[in-house]
């Protein structure tokens, strides 16, 4: 993904993906997660053209990328660490190694670390309930976490 590809171009390029995509069934989601594969977010100045395309109202369009936590606005860091908020992992201490995340790497959910190495994600379920806490770091799932464990995450994204 390149940081400086002027709104021409990601106009352009958000064309060819929406008119390669819009015959599918449901077309919506798929465009939305090849633009943020392209892009590394879903820029906010096409989803006017993105509703035009598939003749929806610009609100359906926004509805759906703010309903979905995997779509983000801005570009992610160099890694993603996505910690599970569920039930499971928050009663086996997932709230506590929260905190301890945000505390080490001096951010909150849905931010990036100023030097753009890691953006913290909360995901509600990774389907490793067995396994709470859990964490998912680039795709890659880590479940029974602990306190060395989440430094351990923590000095990875880090190095």
């Amino acid at each position: 993904m390149n940081q400086h590809i002027s709104s021409l171009d990601i106009s352009a390029r958000t064309l060819d993906i929406v008119s390669e995509m819009k015959s599918l069934e449901g077309p919506l989601l798929p465009i939305l997660h090849a633009i943020q594969a392209e892009f590394g977010h879903v820029p906010q100045e096409i989803l006017p053209l993105i509703a035009r395309e598939l003749n929806l109202s610009r609100a359906e369009v926004h509805g759906v990328v703010t309903f979905y936590h995997d779509y983000r606005n801005h570009p992610a860091g160099r890694h993603v660490l996505k910690l599970c908020r569920a039930e499971a992992c928050q009663s086996m201490g997932g709230d506590h190694l929260a905190e301890r995340v945000k505390t080490l790497l001096g951010i909150d959910f849905h931010q990036t670390t100023l030097d753009g190495a890691v953006t913290l994600e909360p995901v509600y379920c990774l389907g490793l309930c067995s396994a709470a806490p859990s964490a998912m770091l680039d795709g890659a799932v880590h479940g029974r976490l602990d306190a060395d464990a989440v430094d351990a995450l923590v000095a990875e994204v880090r190095a």
